[in-house]
C-alpha cells in the first residue's frame, strides 16, 4: 500500500530437524546466499545471516505485507528443497518445526548484526541450546523445556 510505512527488524533463529549438525562448511555460504535470495524475493531485506552446523540466525528488515509464518514457510521449504536437490546431505534434509523470532529497535540493529556475524566464535563458549534459552528468557518468552526444539525420538 502506498500509504503504509514501517520499520520492523526481526531476528530469526532456526535449526535442522533434531538440532542435527548438518550444515557443512563446504556449502554453508551458498545456503546463506540462497536464503538471502528467498528473503529478497519476498520483498524483505537481509541485514545479517550466519550460524553454525546446527542453526541459522538472520536479521531481516521485514515488510509488513507478508506474515512471519508465511515467510518462514517459504524460507524453510525452498531452502530444504535446494539442499536436497543438491544432495548436500546423505539423507533427506528437513528443518525443525518452529523457529524463534524476536523484534529489535533500530538502535539495537548494529549490535544484533555483530552478534550474528560472530556466531562461530560465540559458540566456542556457549552451546546453541543454552544461547536459545537465554534469548527466550531475555525476551520474557514463556516456554516449556521439552518444546524448545524437538529432540530425536
Amino acid at each position: 500500500m502506498a500509504d503504509t510505512f514501517s520499520q520492523v527488524h526481526l531476528h530469526f533463529i532456526f535449526t535442522p530437524k533434531f538440532r542435527a549438525s548438518l550444515i557443512a562448511p563446504s556449502w554453508e555460504a551458498d545456503l546463506h546466499k540462497y536464503i538471502t535470495g528467498i528473503t529478497k524475493k519476498n520483498a524483505h531485506r537481509m541485514l545479517a545471516i550466519n550460524g553454525t552446523a546446527d542453526h541459522v540466525h538472520m536479521l531481516i528488515g521485514f515488510q509488513t505485507t507478508q506474515s512471519i509464518a508465511a515467510f518462514m514457510q517459504d524460507v524453510k521449504a525452498d531452502s530444504a528443497q535446494w539442499i536436497n536437490n543438491n544432495k548436500f546431505c546423505k539423507s533427506r534434509f528437513e528443518w525443525q518445526a518452529g523457529y524463534g523470532v524476536f523484534s529489535y529497535s533500530k538502535s539495537n540493529v548494529d549490535n544484533v548484526i555483530q552478534y550474528i556475524l560472530k556466531q562461530k566464535e560465540h559458540h566456542q563458549k556457549v552451546s546453541f541450546i543454552d544461547e536459545y534459552r537465554l534469548i527466550l528468557e531475555k525476551f520474557g518468552v514463556d516456554f516449556k523445556e521439552g518444546y524448545i526444539f524437538k529432540s530425536p525420538e
